[in-house]
């Protein structure tokens, strides 16, 4: 591959990938301090016409889609947990939203816990693949293409005489910081 079509892959690529990789640095190095944004939640008992332990998954998933759509709240969009009979309950995370239903003290209520989250949680749910399978897909694609500048970036090092020993002496160091961070936990 000739060295100016492999600069202008790497220049596309980068320029569009930008966005992501910097919603990844940033929510990335926050959250490595302790900062994972806020949760509003809201909880709340609510009456059944038929006691939970009596109602299908169908039905239980249908009555959490409700609470959220009577809260004006997005549906979650990670991973659902239903459970009908005697255990009954739900469980659903995502990232702009999540929700969870147990059965009451009484059978004819229901404990209702939602959160919704703010901008920052909301890109720190995204970040921790807590979103659709259309952002998973997205932010895998932003892996192999961090992989791919990366390798091109070398290569193009590599092509030229003059930078040779600095991408080798800087590829080594880095291997070296590397081991020395993570053997340092």
């Amino acid at each position: 591959m000739s060295r100016t079509l492999l600069t202008k892959l790497h220049l596309a690529f980068a320029a569009f990938m930008f966005p992501a990789v910097l919603m990844f640095l940033t929510t990335g190095a926050l959250y490595t301090w302790g900062n994972k944004g806020e949760w509003y939640e809201e909880s709340a008992t609510v009456a059944l016409n038929q006691p939970l332990t009596q109602q299908s998954e169908g039905d239980i998933t249908s009555f959490a889609v409700q609470q959220m759509v009577d809260r004006e709240l997005p549906i979650p969009s990670g991973k659902l947990s239903v459970a009908a009979g005697e255990d009954a309950s739900l469980t659903w995370i995502g990232a702009r939203s999540e929700i969870s239903i147990s059965k009451g003290d009484d059978p004819l209520i229901a404990n209702v816990d939602v959160k919704e989250a703010s901008m920052h949680r909301w890109l720190v749910q995204l970040h921790k693949a807590k979103g659709s399978t259309a952002f998973k897909v997205y932010a895998s694609f932003l892996a192999i293409t961090l992989l791919m500048l990366v390798v091109s970036g070398i290569v193009m090092g590599l092509q030229v005489k003059s930078m040779r020993r600095l991408t080798l002496g800087s590829g080594a160091a880095g291997l070296v910081a590397f081991v020395a961070f993570v053997l340092m936990g």
